[in-house]
């Protein structure tokens, strides 16, 4: 008898073993099938494995695509722009292009670290804002099981047809049929996410509006410094329209660092399409401006940095 006693122990600790090994022997039979259908989409598809389009490659390319044709939209807008201030003559765009490398020299220093910082943050509080909702509705899922699981086991007498419905015993000895509640988890409904608050993006925001006060500040009342450090010397023919170039395009330096910080919380939102529409639309309204107030109020070069800061 104490050999069967002592044996039992030993049965159930085995059988509780076994079932780690059944779910390792699962896993790897899945393992296995995932490698069996890869080795035979290599063999049997003409497209490289290098092209094929899954789910991440294909939400890499939505994100790459618009950003790199947002990109490629201001140089296409400035070689316009080029093309109307070329018809003023060589002084003039002798005199535009200096005060532009005046203009992106500055903004380069403050451009790239406000997009890619003000990506970053935004993402990772993004990101945490979102695991905690996703948190808290796991917690109130299972508070909801737990309450459900101890209002059946209140019940006296409990049993379960083939049916799906749970039958139970009142004290009267009335079979009263009850159908369980049907419980789903909370990722199986689509959840609207309203208003978020993100204080770096906030941040940004300020940042890039006060850097873009700063560089207009610079530009229009040290414009003749810079552009003597460029080389255009006071007595150039050049040295006229590149100021008044520079002083009146500097209007537009708060608008074009804002809306840099507002690409950088829009792709941290993993949104880059947004920032495409908005970019498209100012430079065709640069299109459009620039050869109204260059040609048609014949403001010339002061009208090129007019319709540019505008279409900012």
């Amino acid at each position: 008898m104490a050999q069967n006693g002592d044996a039992q122990p030993n049965e159930n600790q085995n059988g509780g073993d076994s079932q780690p090994n059944e779910n390792q022997k699962a896993a790897s039979l899945e393992q296995e099938t995932e490698v069996d259908e890869l080795l035979r989409y290599r063999r049997t598809s003409k497209t490289p494995l290098v092209c094929k389009l899954d789910s991440v490659r294909k939400e890499i390319l939505g994100l790459a695509v618009p950003a790199v044709l947002a990109l490629a939209a201001d140089p296409v807008a400035s070689l316009v722009d080029t093309m109307f201030i070329g018809r003023l003559g060589a002084n003039d765009i002798g005199a535009v292009g200096v005060a532009i490398a005046i203009f992106n020299q500055l903004s380069r220093i403050t451009m790239y670290p406000i997009v890619s910082i003000t990506t970053s943050y935004v993402s990772e509080e993004d990101t945490m804002e979102r695991l905690g909702i996703e948190a808290k509705e796991a917690e109130a899922f299972k508070l909801q099981n737990l309450e459900e699981g101890a209002a059946r086991n209140a019940e006296t007498k409990v049993a379960t047809p083939e049916n799906g419905e749970t039958k139970v015993a009142t004290p009267n000895s009335i079979a009263v049929s009850i159908k369980s509640p049907s419980v789903t988890s909370p990722k199986a409904a689509p959840r609207k996410r309203g208003k978020r608050n993100v204080p770096s993006a906030t941040t940004a925001l300020t940042m890039g509006t006060l850097l873009g006060v700063a560089q207009a500040l610079l530009l229009m009342f040290r414009s003749k410094v810079l552009l003597r450090i460029m080389g255009v010397k006071t007595d150039s023919p050049m040295y006229v329209p590149a100021t008044q170039y520079l002083t009146l395009r500097a209007l537009g330096a708060p608008a074009v660092l804002l809306s840099l910080a507002m690409q950088g919380v829009f792709r941290g939102f993993k949104d880059t399409r947004t920032p495409l529409y908005a970019t498209a639309i100012g430079d065709g309204m640069n299109v459009v401006l620039d050869p109204t107030f260059i040609f048609v109020l014949h403001m010339g070069v002061r009208g090129a940095a007019i319709a540019h800061a505008l279409s900012r």
